[in-house]
């Protein structure tokens, strides 16, 4: 059923992106076969392969490398404040300070010329089998490493030559794959202070981030594909280096890890405080205002029928609703009676607590649901699953990824990682103006295709990251 499901998710998201398509005669089916061959022998070694997945392991644990290091970086800074276990401490003493350390070490090896010759094999085996051009295999292997405005300087000579195609192809690179600094900084963040969760979620994001480059351009090819004749096929190794010197270019890549950590951390830190402001109204006005009487007559009420500081709530494990208190945790009897059900209630009930009542989540997770389901999420973890889609859609990667440790006992491991597969991109509406703005500072007479092509880059970016978790699905 895994694989007859995943055949269905296949179809559907190869299908909206050739229902989007601006000239349907001219795709490369021939590409798309191939990338998706690439896609999914690349998932079956890596997942199903041990000796496959041996090598991946050890690949992984570089990030596992430079989590350790970034730590030891931190306890000068922070201190005692490294033995605390809760996400909040390990987000800020750890994911941001790795996120830092990363972009100064890349920053590191591309002064080297290191980063350069390992995105120029990758770009060679893509520019072989997919027939692309030069500047197309180059930005789309470095995207795997960097970030979609750092990816972008490695072809920074042809930007004003390229071809509509090859510059959406380039957009949705960025979109459908992460930088290497936040990769790292998710295995801290996920798999926690447990070393074996860390691993997997290394060797699970480094296949996300592998998987999604092939089905980023194959998304971009669909949507538009490439109709000019005159298309470098070359690959070429930038000549420029990162900084005067080898002190100057880890200052640089320190300094701009800096700005990412703290639009990371700011950002997350907004959204989610808006998410709680949105949550708060809806689930307050609608929620407690809107429910059912016993008798089944529509009815306008609050709580104000139940006990002084008390509230019910869905018991999941009972499967009954419990009466609760607001100070007295040791508080809880069974709820004999209701003469009111809040629409707040039905849906912590249908949802067997999973959702605490009628809010943006759960809309977001209800309109994302058939999706989640059709990349192969078990359907009791749909709408969660769903959810985060949602929000790495609408707000970011990073406020869906925050989530999941708190999910942990919510969702089944299958869904957790098809959920870490199908996030694993920074396609996203904010993205659209980092990459007018990176891109455009780089070739300013492409800013307003740049503009044209930004909800296109989105979707294919997400279309991208989807497939890759559809694939992922199948084989988990």
């Amino acid at each position: 059923m895994d694989y007859l499901r995943g055949i269905l998710g296949l179809v559907f998201l190869l299908g909206f992106l050739y229902l989007l398509s601006n000239n349907r005669r001219a795709i490369d089916w021939k590409l798309v076969a191939v990338a998706l061959t690439m896609q999914f022998l690349l998932g079956l070694a890596i997942l199903k392969v041990p000796s496959v997945r041996y090598v991946f392991d050890k690949i992984s644990s570089v990030f596992l490398y430079v989590i350790d290091f970034t730590e030891q970086g931190s306890k000068q800074v922070f201190g005692g404040l490294l033995n605390n276990d809760s996400v909040g401490y390990v987000f800020a003493v750890n994911v941001l300070p790795t996120i830092i350390f990363f972009s100064a070490l890349s920053a590191l090896l591309y002064y080297l010329g290191i980063l350069q010759r390992i995105v120029y094999g990758l770009a060679w085996v893509m520019n072989k089998f997919m027939r692309l051009s030069g500047a197309e295999s180059m930005s789309a292997a470095a995207n795997i490493f960097v970030g979609q405005t750092e990816a972008p300087l490695l072809v920074k000579p042809f930007l004003n030559d390229m071809s509509k195609s090859e510059l959406l192809c380039l957009m949705v690179g960025g979109m459908a794959t992460i930088a290497g600094g936040v990769m790292a900084a998710y295995v801290g963040f996920l798999g926690g202070s447990d070393p074996v969760a860390r691993q997997e979620f290394a060797t699970h994001l480094l296949t996300a981030s592998i998987m999604s480059a092939p089905a980023a351009i194959m998304s971009a090819k669909i949507l538009y594909p490439e109709t000019s004749e005159n298309v470098r096929r070359e690959i070429v190794i930038p000549k420029e280096q990162l900084g005067d010197n080898l002190l100057d270019a880890i200052a640089i890549g320190t300094s701009d890890g800096l700005k990412l950590a703290v639009n990371v951390g700011a950002m997350l830190i907004v959204f989610t405080a808006l998410m709680a402001m949105l949550n708060a109204i809806v689930g307050g006005i609608f929620g407690e205002m809107i429910g059912w009487a016993s008798s089944g007559n529509f009815a306008f009420y609050g709580y104000n029928e139940l006990p002084s500081e008390t509230f019910l709530s869905w018991n999941s494990e009972a499967k009954q609703w419990m009466l609760n208190h607001k100070t007295d945790k040791a508080f809880e009897v069974k709820a004999f009676e209701i003469q009111h059900l809040s629409l707040n209630m039905y849906i912590q009930k249908i949802t067997e607590g999973r959702f605490s009542g009628f809010n943006i989540e759960y809309l977001i997770g209800l309109i994302m649901s058939p999706v989640a389901w059709m990349l192969g999420t078990p359907s009791n973890d749909i709408l969660i699953v769903g959810q985060l889609l949602g929000k790495k859609t609408v707000l970011n990667e990073f406020v869906a990824y925050a989530d999941i440790p708190n999910l942990k006992n919510s969702i089944s491991e299958k869904s957790k990682i098809i959920a870490t597969y199908a996030l694993c991109g920074f396609a996203n509406f904010a993205s659209i103006g980092i990459q007018i703005g990176g891109i455009g500072a780089l070739a300013p007479s492409r800013r307003k295709e740049l503009s044209e092509f930004g909800i296109l880059a989105l979707v294919g970016g997400t279309v991208a990251c989807f497939l890759t978790a559809v694939i992922a699905g199948m084989l988990v």
